[in-house]
This record gives C-alpha cells, structure tokens and sequence, in this order.
C-alpha cells in the first residue's frame, strides 16, 4: 500500500468516511475533524510510517499552514508525510 493510501486510509478512518469520499482539496473541517481528532490521526500516521510529525497540537491550524506540517486539505496532507518518509 502506498503512502498517499496509507494516509488516506488513517484520514478516513478518523472521519468515519469511506476513502473514496476523500477529495484532494478535502479540508479536515469539511469532513468534521476537530482537533483532537487531528492529534490522534498525526499519532497514527507517526505510528504507521515510524516518522515524527512537526506538529504542535497548541498551534492554530492557520500556524500550521505555515509550518512544516501543512494541513490545509487532504492533498497537502499526503505530501507533507510523503516528504516526511522519503527523508526518514
């Protein structure tokens, strides 16, 4: 399974949403992730890919987009942790 699946998979998973439901501009706020459900899904993908995300659970999600962790939609997402474990 690739990584883009992988990832896809965990989103989905903490969504409660059918992977084929997930879209590339997909937000997390579209698909009802709060931040919780973010601190678990970024555990999760820490814990399949043996990576550590920089992700800081008190940062805003506007901090977040600027930072090394982009969370702006589900696209963004799967290359962040693509980067993540190509450089791991």
């Amino acid at each position: 399974m690739s990584v883009k699946d992988q990832v896809l998979t965990i989103i989905a998973r903490q969504a409660l949403v059918d992977v084929s439901d997930l879209k590339p501009e997909t937000t997390l706020d579209a698909l009802g992730i709060d931040s919780l459900g973010l601190v678990e899904a970024v555990f999760a993908i820490e814990e399949t890919f043996d990576i550590s995300v920089p992700y800081n659970a008190n940062q805003t999600r506007d901090d977040v987009v600027e930072g090394e962790f982009n969370i702006t939609n589900i696209a963004a997402i799967v290359a962040a942790v693509e980067g993540l474990v190509a450089n791991a």
